[in-house]
């Protein structure tokens, strides 16, 4: 059985998540998958970031993009409230010194005056690199806890469905989201393109009353895979997933001795910050490895 390395945020453990250079890299090491976070503009248009305000962690503040921008600093404002070229003024290739808060200050090579780009750029990249062995991974960032960052999930759905479909990655992508209202509106836009309903402990309770079987809930939401977090993950889940006719994609997994119980439990993806690591562990058990994807040649070679 085929299982997969999904490479998360790109691989934000290795470099700077959601960007294009690290995008690049992530492809170039070689993941079945890339994993990647977007929202809604004020001036409606998708780019992407993991969070629904401008994280200082991951962003820093360079300059307002006119002088005297009453919006600026940017750092902590909701994305829904910047429009795009006030997002592009800021760092997001993490700046040196590294924030407090940054989990991967040991592990991920800084890449400063990196922009945030859009989703039409990242799809651009992977069709540059004409990169069919890899599947794109697109997470919707939605909260119907927290209403005024988000946007209406049916017409965000749709921008994400139709920005797919103008890069023909319709039959190659994924639709992700911890709101399963995203994935019932991806089921009837685009019902040939996978969908992965996210799960964890603390947002069981933004898709209404689930009862004991999440992995039928998911399926009659209209996912086409479980995506759990790996501390959901045990046998007894694993078994309703299968009578649910689900895979089990499990998030994050960083270490080589988890990723090993994940893979004993039956999990179909890993979704890691270290695709390096997930490498080395198919590498030891004779899976199949996702291939390399060839570097782009510079212009004019």
């Amino acid at each position: 059985m085929r299982v997969e390395i999904h490479g998360h945020r790109g691989a934000r453990g290795l470099w700077p998540e959601n960007t294009l250079p690290g995008m690049s890299r992530t492809m170039e090491l070689g993941v079945h998958a890339l994993e990647l976070d977007v929202a809604l503009t004020a001036d409606r248009r998708l780019v992407l970031t993991h969070d629904l305000t401008v994280s200082a962690v991951t962003s820093t503040d360079t300059r307002p993009v006119t002088p005297g921008d009453p919006a600026f600093p940017y750092v902590g404002k909701p994305i829904n409230a910047l429009t795009l070229a006030q997002l592009r003024t800021l760092d997001v290739g993490v700046r040196l010194p590294r924030h407090p808060d940054d989990p991967f200050a040991l592990t991920q090579v800084a890449m400063p005056e990196t922009r945030m780009p859009t989703l039409g750029a990242v799809l651009g990249l992977v069709n540059a690199y004409a990169a069919e062995s890899v599947r794109v991974h697109v997470e919707l960032k939605s909260d119907p806890t927290r209403p005024a960052l988000t946007p209406d999930p049916e017409l965000y759905t749709e921008m994400v469905v139709d920005e797919l479909d103008r890069h023909n990655r319709l039959r190659n992508a994924a639709i992700l989201s911890f709101d399963w209202r995203i994935i019932g509106y991806a089921a009837k836009l685009a019902p040939d393109t996978r969908r992965f309903a996210l799960v964890e402990r603390a947002t069981l309770g933004w898709n209404g009353p689930l009862g004991d079987d999440i992995p039928a809930a998911a399926r009659d939401a209209g996912a086409t895979t479980l995506s759990p977090e790996h501390v959901m993950v045990d046998e007894q889940l694993m078994a309703q997933a299968s009578r649910a006719g689900l895979d089990v994609a499990v998030w994050t997994v960083n270490d080589a001795a988890l990723a090993a119980r994940m893979l004993d439990l039956g999990a179909a993806g890993i979704v890691t910050d270290y695709p390096d690591r997930m490498r080395a562990v198919w590498a030891e058990r004779g899976l199949e490895l996702p291939d390399p994807v060839e570097p782009l040649k510079p212009v004019g070679v």
